[in-house]
This record gives structure tokens, sequence and C-alpha cells, in this order.
């Protein structure tokens, strides 16, 4: 399996990460991963090498995204900010949307984002 330091076509693909981070409602959070999965591997990269190397993409793009793009709800698959000069930007933003941290680490149950379609709102019981 070749090793890919960034997608073929970056600009590319980080247009399309950050149309899905751009989605991520307000108090909740996604994964590195669960963002790539939500992406088809970019063409000539096998679904292996995608599998592989599309979190580290993810995070590629969220270093590079514009303002308009709220990077603060992407987190490891841990549910922790991961080590870098901003984490603490990263967590302070996070606890104004209402995101609350146990030590190091976001309940990924209760504040996880479901993915595009799905806009994590209960509804109320009709009974």
């Amino acid at each position: 399996m070749p090793g890919f330091s960034s997608p073929p076509n970056p600009q590319a693909y980080y247009q399309q990460v950050w149309e899905i981070v751009r989605q991520i409602p307000r108090g909740r959070v996604a994964t590195y991963g669960q963002v790539a999965k939500m992406l088809p591997p970019p063409m000539g990269v096998e679904i292996e090498a995608y599998n592989a190397f599309g979190a580290r993409w993810v995070g590629g793009a969220m270093a590079a995204c514009p303002d308009d793009v709220p990077w603060q709800r992407v987190i490891n698959s841990q549910g922790k900010i991961s080590e870098r000069p901003g984490a603490e930007r990263q967590r302070q933003l996070l606890e104004e949307e209402g995101i609350d941290f146990v030590k190091d680490k976001v309940d990924l149950k209760k504040y996880g984002w479901k993915g595009l379609g799905n806009d994590n709102v209960e509804q109320p019981s009709l009974f």
C-alpha cells in the first residue's frame, strides 16, 4: 500500500471536508475519521489506503481551513482534542458551545454528531 502524505488534489479534498464540517451543528463534535468516512476516496486512491490516511488528511484540512469553518468541532476518536498549538482555544470554543469535558475528554455518545441528514435533536414523545 503506497503512503500518502496528502490527498492527490489537496485543495479539492479540503473543500469537500470543509463543506461537511460546516454542517456540524453548534454543541456537537465529529471525529477526523468520521468526517473522512463521509467522503469517497479521491480518484486513484485505493479504499485501504484511504482508510489508513483519510483521518490525517481531514486533520490537514482543519489546519488549513478558512475562518467560516467551525474547526473546533472536529476532535480525535478518543473524544479528545489533539495536542498542538491552539488546543486550549479549541477547548474554550467547545465549552462556549455547551460541550462539557470530563478531564480532557468529550462524551462522544452525548455530543457526537450522527452525520449528514441527522439533526441530533431528540423528538418529544407524543404519549
